[in-house]
């Protein structure tokens, strides 16, 4: 412990960050106010919030205009006659820049296993993620305990912590799924960037590309468009 305390240095914000964390005191959760009245325990404060988001939203019935179901199910079928690439699988490279790419300041997911413990975990165990990643893309089988998140209520700032519509809900996933999201998604990115699928106007999700910059570009069209 006094080895980790002389190690602290102000310049490269150790000392702030082992203060933070020092400092850190859970916020006990207080009690809400429902239509069924008020929740105390752990269980009705967690109903309370999801009842609160199922009220708001609705399953959609009719997903879209025919004519736009009609043009993306013509898509669809050109591309399925199209014939598969052979099949990519990941190297031990590619696991391990996945796992770099994460980031040790978030939450984890259902499995509790941190960013942190992933980026010090040894080769062997990087090989055995390789194998797992490489069963999922010839199966087509997304792994079960994937698919469930750890769900955590935020209070809104400046909103009354009693009412459940104060709060907005954060899925916390597995880290070793976002890992294997990480490198699917930057084989999907390649593949639509070389093949020119991505609008101009799209700018969500893709790299380099910020909602300040599309205000900017909106703008300067508004102003070009009327002579300014």
């Amino acid at each position: 412990m006094s080895a980790t305390l002389e190690s602290l240095d102000t310049e490269d914000q150790t000392l702030w960050r082992m203060t933070k964390r020092v400092m850190r005191f859970p916020t006990p959760s207080p009690p809400l106010v429902s239509p069924g009245g008020i929740t105390l325990s752990d269980s009705e404060k967690a109903e309370a919030p999801a009842d609160n988001l199922e009220a708001q939203f609705q399953p959609v019935t009719d997903p879209s205009v025919p004519a736009v179901i009609e043009i993306v199910e013509v898509a669809l079928r050109s591309y399925l006659r199209i014939p598969a690439n052979e099949l990519t699988l990941n190297k031990l490279e590619d696991v391990q820049e996945a796992i770099r790419g994460l980031k040790v300041s978030k939450a984890p997911g259902p499995n509790g296993i941190p960013n942190r413990a992933l980026k010090n975990l040894p080769q062997r165990a990087v090989t055995l993620l390789v194998l797992i990643f490489n069963a999922i893309l010839p199966t087509h089988h997304f792994p079960t305990a994937w698919k469930h998140t750890r769900v955590i209520s935020i209070l809104k700032p400046g909103m009354d912590p009693a009412l459940p519509s104060s709060y907005r809900p954060i899925s916390l996933l597995d880290t070793i799924r976002k890992a294997f999201e990480n490198i699917l998604l930057s084989r999907i990115l390649h593949e639509v960037n070389v093949r020119g699928l991505l609008r101009n106007e799209q700018f969500g999700y893709c790299p380099r590309y910020s909602t300040s910059l599309q205000q900017v570009r909106f703008v300067v069209r508004i102003t070009r468009n009327f002579g300014g």
